[in-house]
This record gives C-alpha cells, structure tokens and sequence, in this order.
C-alpha cells in the first residue's frame, strides 16, 4: 500500500510541475526579480482552469503524502 502512495505521489508532483510550467505567461524569468511591469489581471478561461487544477492536485499531494506518512 505505502507503495503504491508513494507512486501516486510521484505522479501528483509530476502534474503539478506541469500545471505550474503552463501557468508562464512567456516573460521568461526576468519578471521574477521585479522586471516586466505589467498590471494585475483577473485569470480567465483557460488560465483560471489551470490555476484551480493547480490548487486542487497541490491539495490532494498533501493529503496523500500525510495518508502515506501515517501508513506503516
């Protein structure tokens, strides 16, 4: 069983890695030090989509990874 958690886990990070790749907007790492200097806008469509499956595999690692702590 502990296994097959640990397997399940690796892939929910796998997918996360993914969903948060896609998330880039294309500006490239410059934007992370303060570059870019674009206003704030609302996620729509496609973006907000992805941000909630995002949120919802990151929630759904945590809860497998405190499951296969507790499992001996």
């Amino acid at each position: 069983m502990k296994d097959i958690l640990l397997i399940v886990n690796i892939i929910i990070a796998g997918a996360i890695v993914v969903f948060i790749l896609i998330q880039g907007r294309g500006a490239g790492l410059g934007s992370a030090w303060g570059g870019g200097g674009e206003m704030f806008q609302t996620r729509r469509g496609i973006e907000k989509v992805t941000m909630r499956l995002t949120a919802v595999m990151i929630l759904i690692f945590f809860i497998v990874s405190i499951i296969n702590f507790f499992i001996r």
